[in-house]
């Protein structure tokens, strides 16, 4: 009998925090329902914070920034999506990591939870021999593509709510490519996207999730340390307040 042996997520994460895991794909307007009540729960006292992976069946989504005309051919459902940023594309073979987390608890630096989660991505891309990068101006997390280009792996996109995060990170392991042609892929349309199999890396979710899960603890000291350069000081966000 063949067993996963997929770390104890106690051993990275504190208590506090649920470590959940899909094996199927997720409908997309369900994820976002069950986001937002959970997100509540987390505000109210009443549920643990929550890091889930998952992958959805394609899907275009909207943030608050979205401009229509960078819907280009809309092949699939178009969901308005409520987090920050433009359009982008999810689908099978895209690791999707939605991140609920009480930031009251910690630095209350809203830059500095993204620029945390963003190193929480590059960081995993690491361990798979990928070098990635934070690009000034663009939101994401880019690499070289196997043209010398840069492309986009990662897409970043972030709600708060009464300081509880919602949605979070998706990364290309082998997504269908050209499903992205139908968006301008958050508002970006003079760079490439990638994934990690066009680089040459087979990488299964379960492989993904493992790694991911060993470079937590460093995720989350992070979140105890306002943003390098960016600290400030803000009031706690109001109900529709939005970060990308």
């Amino acid at each position: 009998m063949h067993v996963d042996p997929f770390p104890d997520p106690a051993a990275a994460l504190p208590a506090t925090i649920e470590w959940r895991r899909e094996q199927d794909l997720v409908p997309y307007r369900a994820a976002l329902e069950a986001m937002a009540e959970r997100n509540a729960a987390i505000a109210e006292g009443t549920a643990r914070e929550l890091v889930w992976l998952l992958e959805h069946p394609p899907v275009y989504t909207a943030g608050t920034s979205a401009a229509p005309g960078e819907l280009l051919d809309p092949r699939f459902e178009v969901v308005s999506a409520g987090r920050g940023g433009r359009y982008t594309y999810h689908g099978p073979g895209q690791r999707i990591g939605y991140v609920l987390l009480d930031l009251k608890t910690r630095a209350r630096d809203v830059r500095g939870f993204v620029h945390a989660l963003e190193g929480w991505v590059i960081a995993t891309l690491a361990e798979f021999g990928v070098e990635s990068w934070r690009a000034e101006g663009r939101v994401g997390i880019w690499t070289r593509d196997i043209d010398g280009r840069e492309a986009k792996i990662g897409a970043i996109g972030v709600r708060i709510r009464r300081w509880v995060t919602m949605h979070g990170f998706s990364v290309n392991l082998d997504p269908d490519l050209s499903h992205f042609g139908g968006i301008v892929p958050c508002g970006i349309d003079e760079f490439g996207v990638t994934s990690l199999a066009r680089l040459g890396h087979r990488v299964t979710a379960a492989e993904w999730d493992r790694a991911l899960l060993a470079q937590a603890p460093a995720f989350l000291a992070a979140l105890d340390r306002p943003c390098p350069g960016q600290a400030e000081t803000v009031p706690v966000p109001a109900a529709d307040e939005i970060s990308q």
